[in-house]
């Protein structure tokens, strides 16, 4: 206990680290109470509050957030960053973060995806800035370069080859790797002389030209990225909850892309019915004006006029009153969409006047 009172006061007081170690508690305790309260409220537990919907408003927690940020922030330029004042602020600005963060995925989509794949992006978001804040607690700053000493080029140039490192690094869509390895000497090197991922910006300039490099990156993919991705989904469904299966709202780009396909299948498939339908009624058409002058086999009844002459069939009349109403010709289509050739059309039943002698 001495040992760590020692190393607190070494390490926190004397560093004036002490608002900092504040703010990354508020972000931690703030991050945890509202994971717990928005999976109580999932579960639909009695005894926890639930949401806070005044006059049927759901309010989310990202705008007690923004709340904390402000107090936080403006609190310490009012008080001109003096003590206690620094340190309490330091613990409300934490936990604003913490709230502001964990609905990360809703300002980015500017919809509701808490629940859904969309809301991983806010785990990835209060995650890294969890281990930046930790970083910036660990060290000075990075590579561990102290302000006010004089100028050192050999470590000005190793700090840009571990910027470049990183760039590539990120490039080639390793986001962990290159994010951390900002801090940490040494990791950005490693993800940027290893292969790129194959869906990666880099993969898509460099190994286009490569297919022997682009199978060893997907051979690559298959076999650790998916054990690594597996093993995040399960980290990530522990601490924040597994999302939907089918997500209850997507994003509004989304609904407006799935009715727009919902529309133009519909139209497609109307198009096809009604050229169907034209085809059709155009051989019914023609068949008819054929068979008027065929001889005509036993059993075929005629039909007759007011004065004894051949009259119209039903069909002829259905169809002239049909274009006197102003509608249009509609004809029956087959759900299989196959023609069938047969003498007489399946659906429009032709009569041939015959006169008896």
């Amino acid at each position: 206990m001495t040992t760590l009172l020692d190393g607190y006061r070494e390490h926190i007081l004397a560093a004036h680290k002490q608002p900092l170690l504040l703010l990354l508690v508020g972000f931690i305790t703030s991050f945890v109470f509202i994971r717990f309260s928005v999976r109580m409220i999932r579960a639909q537990v009695r005894w926890w509050p639930g949401n806070v919907t005044p006059g049927g408003l759901h309010i989310h927690h990202m705008v007690f957030g923004l709340g904390f940020l402000l107090a936080g922030g403006i609190g310490v330029f009012a008080t001109y960053g003096g003590h206690p004042w620094i340190d309490w602020f330091g613990l409300v600005f934490g936990i604003g973060c913490g709230l502001v963060l964990d609905e990360f995925a809703l300002i980015l989509h500017l919809d509701d995806v808490y629940w859904s794949e969309q809301g991983r992006k806010s785990v990835d978001a209060v995650i890294f800035g969890i281990l930046f804040t930790a970083l910036l607690l660990v060290g000075y700053v990075p590579l561990g370069v102290v302000p006010g000493e004089e100028t050192r080029w050999g470590l000005i140039t190793v700090i840009s080859v571990n910027a470049l490192a990183s760039v590539i690094t990120l490039i080639k869509g390793k986001m962990w790797t290159g994010l951390l390895g900002i801090m940490v000497p040494g990791l950005s090197w490693i993800g940027a002389i290893r292969l790129a991922r194959p869906s990666s910006p880099w993969a898509r300039w460099r190994y286009a030209t490569r297919p022997r490099r682009r199978a060893r990156a997907l051979r690559r993919e298959r076999l650790l990225h998916r054990r690594a991705d597996r093993a995040r989904t399960w980290l990530f469904d522990l601490i924040a909850g597994a999302p939907d299966k089918v997500p209850a709202n997507h994003p509004a780009a989304h609904r407006v892309a799935e009715r727009m396909a919902a529309r133009a299948t519909a139209h497609l498939d109307a198009h096809a019915a009604r050229a169907l339908a034209r085809r059709q009624a155009r051989l019914a058409d023609r068949r008819s004006a054929a068979a008027a002058g065929a001889p005509l086999g036993p059993g075929e009844g005629a039909a007759f006029g007011p004065v004894g002459l051949p009259g119209p069939s039903r069909g002829a009349q259905q169809r002239r009153r049909a274009v006197r109403a102003g509608r249009n010709r509609t004809y029956a289509v087959r759900p299989t969409g196959l023609e069938r050739r047969s003498s007489r059309h399946p659906h429009l039943r032709t009569h041939t006047p015959r006169i008896h002698r």
